[in-house]
């Protein structure tokens, strides 16, 4: 088991396939990226991935010839090179190699980089203990200064919020807008459970819309879960019944304390509890179709 490294289709090891400094993903952080997760050796969920990739680039102004379909032999080969069980997988696009100036017509094309790494298994008892949360003093990047639906690599406002949640001794940030709403978690977004409704932030908070909190208001819709995307405050996190976050790697992660203090019973809860059970059960059918 290994890493394995992909730069526009060339795949080897770490040391094997560098990028050049001047590319302006490196040089700006402009570039967008998408983080995957296996199951049984297959990438969950893909093609909703490449699509909100495909947004990211929009947004950033560029164009990408490079199909899906060849994205999909690149990660093929990266995950073959790797040969591990289970694989953690970054798929990032940059404008491409550029002159570290503005002058982005110099640019021929974007850069197609990836990495594979092992699995980390997840902290022993998350789900069945649950985590703790902080809210960050640091605020989310207002939706006018930086779209959130770009899912950038410029990762600095959740690094630092997410240096202050460790320092605390906590597994994540929640991060406010500058209006003193919930968006998100650093790596995650954020529902709550409040008199049996289920509860999210909309988009409109400044969060980016993930993946597996969509397809968490899918579940919710599917099974008739009671839900509502509605703005929420610090308060209404501290009393709610449950809180959980969502992402690719965290899948539901029940969050059973903020600053500290208890929510609910300070106890996974039960409708947590059936999302998690529920989601897993997709991915079982996603992989092994009948």
């Amino acid at each position: 088991m290994g890493f394995a490294v992909s730069i526009d289709g060339r795949v080897g090891s770490p040391e094997e396939v560098t990028l050049k400094i001047t590319d302006n993903g490196f040089v700006f952080g402009d570039s967008a990226y998408e983080t995957l997760r296996t199951y049984d050796g297959r990438p969950f969920e893909l093609d909703r991935h490449l699509a909100r990739l495909r947004r990211s680039i929009a947004l950033l102004g560029f164009d990408l010839k490079t199909s899906d379909d060849q994205i999909k032999v690149q990660i093929d080969a990266c995950l073959a090179f790797a040969r591990n069980d289970e694989s953690y997988l970054r798929v990032i696009v940059s404008r491409g190699v550029g002159d570290m100036t503005y002058r982005f017509e110099r640019i021929a094309e974007p850069t197609v980089a990836m990495f594979v790494k092992p699995l980390e298994p997840s902290n022993a008892g998350l789900y069945e203990k649950g985590a703790s949360a902080v809210i960050a003093s640091l605020r989310r990047n207002p939706i006018e200064a930086l779209n959130p639906a770009i899912k950038a690599s410029n990762l600095l406002n959740n690094a630092l919020a997410t240096r202050e949640a460790y320092a605390k001794g906590a597994f994540e940030a929640i991060l406010l807008n500058t209006r003193g709403e919930v968006a998100e978690g650093a790596g995650s977004n954020v529902f709550i459970v409040k008199d049996s409704l289920l509860l999210t932030p909309p988009l409109s908070c400044g969060l980016l819309p993930g993946i597996t909190r969509e397809l968490t208001l899918e579940i919710a819709a599917a099974t008739s879960i009671a839900h509502e995307e509605r703005v929420l405050f610090p308060a209404d996190l501290q009393t709610a019944d449950e809180l959980f976050i969502t992402s690719t790697l965290k899948e539901l992660a029940p969050v059973v304390t903020l600053d500290g203090a208890p929510i609910g019973s300070g106890q996974p809860g039960p409708l947590t509890a059936r999302l998690l059970a529920s989601y897993r059960e997709r991915i079982k059918q996603a992989q092994h179709p009948e």
